[in-house]
């Protein structure tokens, strides 16, 4: 295949469509609950910095910056993707190696005494081999929605069977911080660690599966073509570019993290499990709204879902500014998390739309590249903000601001990526 020669996308019969999802939706249900950055993890670790260690809030901010190093440099797990056939068999075999190393890492480290640099060690080797199953799966996504005209129902299905597992992970996180307090951190990071590597050996056991109706309408890429090559048609390649600003403008938020933690906690006076609540309650608020996006995407072309998705989501945060206390702030979290949607759903799948042929894998984890480093440098900043003034409120004003920035951008996507619906 001449990757330079566009080929025609063709739509899919729609029991077959429904068969792909499903099979996707389980296999990003498996992931999510073993990221080692993801709900069931972060949360609880979080507490272990805060509770166990005696971190302060800038402390724990700077735990996660260092932690997610391999994060920001996702782009080039998902390039080793594009490039690379492990066992020749495409994605399934990154399921199955890196599936089964960073069960490995989990189970090793579960034994391993908790410090801070033991702890700092652990998710950077552990993130380090579980961006490869993770490049898989964006790039088997990402090609399927750009095949097969269905980027915006493979974008709602991702965010909605993510969101869901998120919840029950943030859930479980919270309960499990509020359960291992009286015990000692070494219990709670080896509950979580071998919890994280029995869903990692279910991936790996999945990656042997063969389902026809997945790899029998993707075609197959992987290693085909020279790595430079590869590089300068990515490179070239202008659609991604603002689709990948947009993405770090919406995913910059300074404060949603670490300070919206220590103000619902230290000012509201907030349990481990009501900061739990509060995370899991925002993720799936965000559900009915990407079910609607899933609907939209089929009549309406995503120039306009992008447009009117931005307009709604600008004022998202600004209700945490009437917020003055904890049961309020539990409300809240309903109309923050259904802002979001659209926009979150419209922009999944421009970046979609935005990939080159071939490439998908690089470009879906550079943008969870960028997400992690203007997440973890937006905390920093929030975190900054927070501490300066002694209060939530600028933060809350410093995030509406870098949305409203998402607008401009948007006369920078071109029209052929965006000017039709999905099949």
């Amino acid at each position: 295949m001449d990757v330079k020669t566009a080929v025609a996308p063709k739509a899919l019969a729609e029991p077959v469509r429904r068969r792909i999802i499903v099979y996707l939706g389980v296999l990003i249900v498996l992931l999510t609950f073993g990221a080692p950055g993801g709900g069931l993890m972060d949360i609880p670790i979080s507490f272990v910095l805060k509770n166990k260690l005696d971190l302060s809030a800038s402390a724990v901010a700077t735990f996660r910056l260092i932690a997610a190093i391999p994060l920001y440099l996702s782009g080039l797990f998902g390039f080793a993707r594009d490039i690379w056939d492990p066992f020749g068999r495409g994605d399934r075999g990154f399921f199955m190696l890196f599936g089964g190393i960073t069960a490995a890492l989990y189970i090793a480290f579960a034994f391993i005494p908790v410090t801070y640099w033991t702890l700092l060690a652990a998710i950077v080797l552990l993130t380090t081999a579980f961006l490869f199953v993770s490049g898989a799966q964006n790039g088997l996504s990402a090609a399927i929605g750009e095949e097969h005209m269905m980027s915006g129902q493979i974008s709602a299905t991702w965010n909605i069977v993510g969101a869901i597992p998120v919840m029950v992970a943030l859930v479980i996180g919270g309960s499990l911080s509020e359960y291992l307090e009286a015990g000692s951190a070494d219990r709670a990071v080896r509950t979580l660690f071998l919890l994280g590597g029995a869903a990692m050996v279910v991936v790996a056991l999945y990656g042997i599966w063969r389902p026809g109706f997945v790899y029998d309408n993707v075609r197959r890429a992987h290693g085909q073509h020279h790595p430079v090559v590869q590089l300068r048609r990515l490179l070239a390649h202008w659609p991604a570019y603002p689709a990948l600003l947009i993405w770090t403008l919406w995913n910059f938020a300074p404060g949603t993290q670490t300070p919206l933690q220590y103000h619902l906690q230290d000012t509201l006076h907030a349990s481990d499990i009501q900061w739990g609540e509060w995370n899991a309650i925002f993720a799936v608020s965000f559900v009915p709204t990407f079910l609607l996006y899933g609907l939209l995407c089929r009549r309406y072309t995503l120039r306009g879902l992008l447009f009117w998705g931005t307009v709604v989501a600008v004022p998202q945060m600004l209700p945490l500014l009437f917020i003055h206390s904890v049961a309020g702030a539990l409300i809240a979290a309903v109309p923050i998390g259904l802002m979001g949607g659209i926009a979150t759903g419209a922009y999944m799948d421009l970046l979609i739309r935005s990939c080159p042929e071939a490439l998908q894998g690089s470009v879906l984890m550079m943008s969870g590249g960028l997400y992690f480093v203007i997440s973890r440098f937006g905390d920093v900043l929030g975190t900054t903000l927070y501490d300066h003034y002694r209060g939530f409120d600028p933060c809350v004003l410093a995030i509406t601001l870098v949305y409203a920035a998402i607008l401009p951008v948007l006369l920078l996507v071109p029209r052929q990526v965006t000017d039709r619906t999905d099949a």
